[in-house]
């Protein structure tokens, strides 16, 4: 009886051995962070949110958008190569809207940041490229909104200062011909320079 055990721990244990061997002709990637996995890092603590949609409907273009709200949470992760982070839009009465959580990492093969967001609310995963330029962070992606329509999606944070910044998010259903411009912006006001997770 004790031999299957004992065979169990042993083929466990030998695993990540025999994984590292099968890969030994491979060039392990640096464990050196590199200076540009800090670009994200003004998003790094806790936010305050005004954020602003279009109108969607005749109603909202007759009676207004109602007011939205929110925070935007971030921490440094995966040993420093990049950084996780939490967007959650409610109206005033903090009723939820959205919710997104979102994994950051510098990606030195392409010189671009590779993302992954989860929509919670949806159960829908996108992921999308960034690069930083001029001062801004660039986001390129593609989508499919709630109504199973596919976009591709561009957004940036800009007007970055250790007291806040900006986010717009424009969204093109013809494969970037037209946009619209606007479909999210957000300003954002610091709270506090690390957040709770």
């Amino acid at each position: 009886m004790l031999f299957r055990p004992r065979l169990l721990f042993i083929a466990l244990c030998g695993a990540p051995a025999a994984a590292i061997a099968q890969h030994a002709g491979a060039t392990p990637a640096s464990r050196t962070v590199p200076p540009e996995a800090q670009q994200y890092a003004f998003l790094i603590g806790q936010w305050d949110l005004s954020v602003k949609v279009p109108p969607v409907g005749l109603g909202q273009r007759i009676h207004g958008v109602p007011k939205l709200a929110g925070t935007w949470k971030a921490w440094p992760a995966f040993d420093g190569f990049g950084i996780e982070d939490e967007l959650r839009i409610t109206d005033v009465a903090g009723n939820p809207i959205g919710l997104g959580t979102t994994l950051r990492i510098y990606d030195r093969a392409i010189r671009q940041w590779s993302l992954a967001t989860l929509d919670v609310y949806t159960a829908r995963l996108s992921t999308s490229t960034a690069e930083w330029k001029d001062g801004m962070m660039s986001q390129s992606a593609h989508g499919t909104d709630r109504e199973g329509k596919a976009y591709v999606s561009r957004s940036r944070f800009y007007d970055i200062k250790p007291g806040g910044f900006r986010f717009q998010q424009d969204r093109s259903y013809d494969d970037g011909k037209t946009w619209t411009e606007g479909t999210l912006a957000i300003e954002a006001k610091r709270v506090t320079t690390s957040a709770p997770r």
